[in-house]
């Protein structure tokens, strides 16, 4: 059974940090290209940052392009989203994603499996 268990959100004031974390279980994570999404109240769900099955490319989404790096660990089955200077238009529930497809459309491409998704509010 794939499990993908996001952790680290929370509430932060307005151009704080936050790093998300993604443990992956019960797929071959090496084998995933891992992508970042988040949904606002009231908005549909957006793409945020994909990295491939290495780690060697990453490809962001304009909404949070230079705020945000993705990364992973596949040593822990891990994927992170480090996102900085956070505006309150941040405020989502912030989602991870694994995907078969290449990295480089795996942005705008509908993922195999999701996580829960983690809670990120952001003061101003």
């Amino acid at each position: 059974q794939v499990q993908l268990v996001e952790s680290g959100g929370g509430l932060v004031q307005a151009g704080g940090s936050l790093r998300l974390s993604c443990a992956a279980s019960g797929l071959t994570f090496s084998s995933y290209a891992m992508v970042w999404f988040r949904q606002a109240p009231g908005k549909e769900r957006e793409s945020v940052a994909a990295i491939s099955r290495t780690g060697s490319s990453t490809t962001y989404a304009d909404s949070m392009k230079g705020r945000v790096t993705i990364s992973r660990d596949n040593a822990k089955n891990t994927v992170y989203l480090q996102m900085n200077s956070l505006k309150p238009s941040d405020t989502a529930v912030y989602y991870c994603a694994a995907s078969t497809r290449h990295w480089v459309v795996a942005l705008t491409s509908r993922p195999d499996y999701w996580g829960q998704g983690t809670q990120v509010t952001v003061s101003s």
